[in-house]
């Protein structure tokens, strides 16, 4: 008896051994990672840095957290943020934002209120610590633009991402926003009649996405990797009586210009087409023609309401079907 009572007082101390060793160095990392960013010209502060957890977890808490990086223009601010991992595995981390964080990007100011947003992610083995696969969630949640002052809200938001193999750097996503309602002054903007309900019943994507980089530690310290190609598996969107469904597969340059084709399926296309235009997404003096080269190709098809129409790149141009649209957008991550 008096053997097992040592031999588990032993286990007990070489385990808290363990875990104040473990915490210890979890600290002076997390330190020199803070001191490596700010001597690259980051803002990367932090008013407090509490460990906690013994004996079998590594719960790691920032108070008055700030992060902004000059080269994208791109800043972070927290009252709080948790990294939170079990001791015993501690490639596994789940990451707890607070109910309010502000974003600032080089053209506007956010402010993201949210309801138990977390993240899990697992990582790789490796000192670069890859990205093996991730899911983040979030309840009601609401994107205040500070710049113009417009508020954008959904009911809930599901994301996962899967690194499909190690041989390659592709990752699959999938994408959820239940209840999604744009702002105010642009339902007014796309739906000055009011006919559409409040919230979209559908905003959601399916798609794998390869990179020139795998997504690990370096993609936020150095730069973010850019998107190769990109399959869209379905990407679908409803909104009272109008529905849209983009598939397809498309390759990206160095330089982030696409080439491929994408199908689009459009119910009611006529009224996306209207709200389009409203938005700003469609110049004017595209609507009219376009809406006449559609009808003709929906007229064709046996069901003018419906559309099901490519949308090809190549050269740098766009087009869908045989009407030219202009420019190809640039896919550049900042």
């Amino acid at each position: 008896m008096k053997r097992l009572f040592f031999v588990v007082l032993a286990a007990a101390l070489l385990w808290s051994g363990y875990w104040f060793v473990g915490a210890y160095g979890a600290k002076a990392g997390f330190s020199a990672w803070f001191s490596a960013r700010q001597n690259d010209g980051w803002q990367a502060e932090y008013s407090d840095l509490a460990l906690r957890g013994f004996p079998n977890r590594f719960d790691a808490t920032f108070s008055d957290l700030a992060l902004a990086d000059p080269q994208s223009g791109l800043a972070w601010e927290m009252p709080f943020f948790q990294i939170l991992a079990l001791s015993y595995k501690p490639n596994h981390v789940i990451a707890i934002w607070p109910n309010s964080q502000r974003i600032s990007t080089p053209n506007d100011k956010y402010e993201v209120t949210s309801t138990d947003l977390r993240a899990s992610l697992v990582l790789d083995a490796g000192t670069s610590l890859p990205l093996n696969r991730a899911n983040l969630a979030s309840g009601a949640m609401a994107l205040g633009n500070l710049t113009s002052g417009e508020t954008a809200t959904l009911e809930a938001l599901h994301v996962a991402v899967q690194h499909t193999g190690p041989a390659d750097n592709t990752y699959q996503f999938a994408v959820a926003a239940d209840g999604f309602a744009p702002s105010i002054p642009m339902r007014i903007t796309i739906d000055p009649a009011n006919l559409l309900p409040k919230r979209l019943t559908a905003l959601k994507a399916d798609l794998v996405i390869g990179f020139d980089r795998p997504w690990d530690r370096f993609a936020i310290e150095n730069a973010r990797p850019q998107p190769t190609e990109m399959h869209i598996k379905l990407a679908e969107a409803h909104w009272g009586d109008l529905q849209l469904q983009l598939a397809g597969r498309v390759t990206l340059d160095t330089d982030g210009r696409p080439s491929g084709k994408i199908t689009i399926k459009a119910r009611n296309w006529r009224d996306i087409l209207k709200m389009a235009t409203a938005a700003g997404v469609l110049p004017k003096n595209l609507a009219g023609p376009l809406e006449q080269g559609l009808s003709m190709l929906a007229n064709m098809a046996g069901n003018p309401k419906t559309l099901d129409i490519p949308l090809d790149f190549a050269n740098g141009r766009m087009s869908l079907g045989p009407i030219p649209l202009g420019a190809a957008p640039i896919f550049r991550l900042r």
